[in-house]
């Protein structure tokens, strides 16, 4: 699931799948008081923490972007990478996300089990508990919600 979710990010990103699935379960093993109510509770959790992961690593991305530790490079000895855009739309889709899990939480679960987890429709379905059926009718709502949010 995160090598899935990792294939969109920029050629020269440093985290790697294997990584954000080792911090996304630090993440998830941190409490040990935590019990998992099933397969679609510890999924429903471990999207939530790869968006934070993922969320979290955008920013910092981003603050230094923005003047953090400035230096002089010289342009020829590196390889730009355009992931600027990646972690803006990222950071856009996390802004919309919360927004509509103020309205509707399931469809936000549905948009982390399928954006930041890799799942397809019927996957999120079993994890959600619902039909596949709805999990269509919930992605394409989401996803029209999102662009039109993000627009």
């Amino acid at each position: 699931m995160a090598a899935s979710r990792m294939a969109n990010e920029a050629a020269g990103h440093t985290l790697q799948p294997t990584a954000l699935v080792h911090e996304a379960w630090l993440r998830l093993v941190g409490e040990e008081t935590k019990k998992w109510g099933g397969r679609g509770h510890f999924f429903a959790a471990a999207a939530e923490a790869m968006r934070r992961i993922l969320i979290d690593r955008a920013r910092r991305k981003r603050a230094l972007r923005h003047g953090g530790d400035k230096q002089r490079v010289n342009i020829d000895d590196i390889d730009v990478p355009s992931s600027a855009a990646d972690d803006e739309q990222l950071l856009a889709v996390n802004e919309a996300l919360d927004k509509l899990a103020a309205q509707n939480k399931e469809q936000a679960e549905l948009v982390k089990l399928r954006y930041f987890v890799g799942m397809t429709n019927d996957e999120a379905a079993e994890v959600l508990g619902i039909t596949p059926r709805a999990a269509k009718y919930y992605w394409t709502h989401a996803r029209a919600w999102l662009h039109r949010e993000i627009s």
